[in-house]
């Protein structure tokens, strides 16, 4: 049963990037907008595997580092015309620290 786990203060998060987690399912790219909204997906693009945590941020999307798709943060959905997912966690804010429901 997933459970909501502590994981840092949001301003241990760069605004407009991001902060690795470790998990046992693997690791998890968390991001931070400009408006304070947090984030989180599998930290793998699923086009070819990238690191999505070494992407830009920009809005509610993330650009993958190796080639150019883009990405929602809300849904790990791939923005048209490009078609795949990136795994979505649930996260929340409160107290100014992070959660992830894993």
């Amino acid at each position: 049963m997933a459970e909501w786990k502590m994981i840092c203060r949001v301003e241990d998060v760069p605004r407009l990037g991001s902060r690795v987690v470790k998990s046992a399912a693997g690791d998890i790219a968390v991001f931070r907008t400009s408006t304070d909204e947090v984030f989180a997906l599998r930290d793998a693009c699923p086009h070819k595997g990238g690191p999505l945590s070494q992407g830009l941020v920009h809005g509610t999307q993330v650009t993958c580092p190796l080639h150019g798709w883009r990405l929602h943060l809300d849904s790990g959905e791939a923005v048209a015309p490009d078609v795949g997912c990136a795994r979505r966690y649930s996260s929340k804010v409160e107290g100014g620290a992070v959660f992830l429901e894993i």
